[in-house]
């Protein structure tokens, strides 16, 4: 950043510290459905501010959810003691190669908020085509990764880790699709 901080930047980081707040206040009693129904309320609230923010931003916005949503995934996948490392290990891989997919599903969200009200037909055309291509790039990431946690642990943390994921996109897809408005037609 430029040494200048967007009054966007500023909400977004207050209600990011409000939500790990909350959770740590709450830390065990809170489940993994309400630890995610709070993250997807605060990225929900704060989606207007993404077209005005910088990479900078973004990807100091990743960060901090990173860390938050490492700690509900620890709270679900459960490896041993012996498998522990190696699946921290693919783990922080796999949440890398996804960020770039978020920043990717970030600057579609910001494309579609910049033009929804005025889209041609080619323009609404590929901006879906590129919306399900990423959806399927994601969707292999995770089986990618599932076959790799798999291998160096099994079939239950692999499935524990496959089941948070989706769920954890599910939520905030659902959460998105709820509030972003729908093509408006000519």
């Amino acid at each position: 950043m430029d040494g200048k901080v967007s009054s966007n930047f500023i909400d977004y980081c207050s209600i990011i510290l409000l939500y790990l707040i909350i959770i740590n206040y709450y830390s065990i009693k809170l489940d993994i459905m309400k630890q995610l129904l709070l993250l997807s309320l605060a990225i929900i609230m704060t989606l207007p501010s993404f077209s005005q923010s910088n990479k900078e931003e973004i990807d100091l916005i990743q960060a901090a959810f990173g860390m938050e949503k490492k700690a509900i995934v620890a709270n679900f996948v459960k490896p041993s003691d012996a498998q522990k490392d190696a699946f921290w290990k693919l783990y922080d891989a796999y949440e890398t190669e996804r960020k770039e997919l978020g920043k990717q599903r970030l600057d579609l969200l910001v494309q579609y908020g910049e033009q929804y009200m005025k889209m041609t037909s080619e323009q609404a055309d590929a901006w879906t085509k590129e919306v399900i291509e990423l959806q399927k790039k994601t969707d292999k990431l995770i089986g990618t990764y599932y076959h790799k946690i798999k291998g160096v642990s099994d079939g239950l943390v692999a499935t524990q880790f496959y089941q948070i994921e989706n769920y954890i996109l599910a939520t905030i897809r659902l959460q998105v699709l709820h509030e972003v408005p729908f093509v408006v037609t000519k």
